[in-house]
């Protein structure tokens, strides 16, 4: 049965639940059988990552059982290694003295932004409204740049800037490489600027039990055009790269059917679980993808969304990715 979600007001980077795990003592081996537990029954892309978490167990009982006790960095960096196997950005361990963090969901991929190139040699002069830059590019290209979902904005900040652009603006870009993500609902609005009625653009599944499959009933993830009074309807460029993660993959996402839109760049880098949290024995918190995500053909969005075009930074000191569509538009 197919459920009309709720705008999540969710901070993607942020703890969205803490819960505490009863246990008899704080050694190692709780520690790591805590951990390994709490993911093992909550963590919700196991399949898409085709990992054999059991695997990992034998793998990391032998490793943990050589850590010295009072070893807590060991201890720390042992766990982190285990949870990096998930190459999941959503997935980070926090203690007192560190936080974890997995790269390799983009490490082999082409960076494709330089922001000191975009602001020294295509951007030297713009305004900024509720966490967006934006300005006019060769007198007819509207161009704003929003480096994170955790800015907020409201319609006074989307009509002042779209108001900005000129009568005979042709077309608009929506330049979100390197933004990591943040508040889901911030991305549900900026993209109902772009749509003439309410859409479905994907859909979400709860993990409900602990076997690796048990969900709940997909809901719909719905783009709302009452979200704002603002609309632009003429053409939109996307501009995304590996590290247009977690809401701004939503977002990309959405964006992906919009009529008037093209994504141009390089594929987005998932991000498709939004997480919680939940606390170890010692104190520490691990966070992980609780909820998923997909496309509207029941496709995981976890893995990225591949751009219409393609395009990567080549040349050093050349935002090619910009230049291609500046180009790309002018011949609308």
């Amino acid at each position: 049965m197919k459920q009309k979600v709720q705008i999540l007001v969710f901070c993607m980077l942020a703890f969205s639940s803490c819960i505490s795990l009863d246990v008899v003592d704080n050694s190692n081996k709780s520690n790591f059988e805590a951990l390994w537990t709490i993911l093992d029954e909550k963590y919700c892309l196991f399949d898409d990552k085709q990992i054999n978490w059991d695997d990992i167990h034998e793998e990391y009982t032998q490793k943990i059982s050589g850590i010295e006790e009072r070893n807590k960095v060991e201890l720390f960096d042992t766990l982190a290694s285990m949870i990096d196997k998930l190459e999941d950005g959503h997935v980070n361990l926090y203690s007192d003295f560190d936080v974890s963090s997995s790269s390799k969901w983009y490490d082999n991929y082409p960076t494709n932004f330089n922001s000191s190139v975009l602001f020294g040699k295509y951007i030297t002069s713009y305004r900024t409204a509720g966490g967006m830059q934006y300005t006019t590019l060769n007198g007819n290209i509207g161009y704003i740049r929003y480096s994170s979902f955790s800015s907020g904005f409201n319609e006074s900040n989307l009509r002042s800037i779209f108001v900005s652009f000129p009568a005979d603006c042709k077309a608009v870009i929506i330049d979100v490489r390197h933004n990591g993500g943040g508040d889901i609902t911030n991305a549900l609005k900026l993209a109902s600027i772009f749509f003439e009625e309410n859409t479905v653009i994907g859909y979400q599944q709860h993990k409900i039990g602990k076997a690796h499959d048990e969900f709940s009933d997909f809901e719909e993830i719905l783009v709302e055009t009452a979200l704002t009074g603002v609309k632009w309807l003429k053409p939109v460029v996307v501009l995304s790269n590996r590290r247009s993660y977690s809401a701004t993959n939503l977002f990309i996402t959405g964006m992906k059917i919009c009529k008037t839109c093209t994504i141009i760049g390089g594929k987005s880098g998932g991000g498709g679980g939004m997480p919680m949290s939940y606390e170890l024995p010692n104190s520490w918190f691990i966070r992980f993808s609780s909820v998923k995500m997909t496309d509207t053909d029941y496709k995981s969005i976890e893995d990225g969304i591949e751009p219409d075009i393609e395009i990567n930074n080549t040349t050093e000191g050349t935002d090619s990715i910009l230049e291609y569509a500046i180009n790309y538009i002018n011949k609308l």
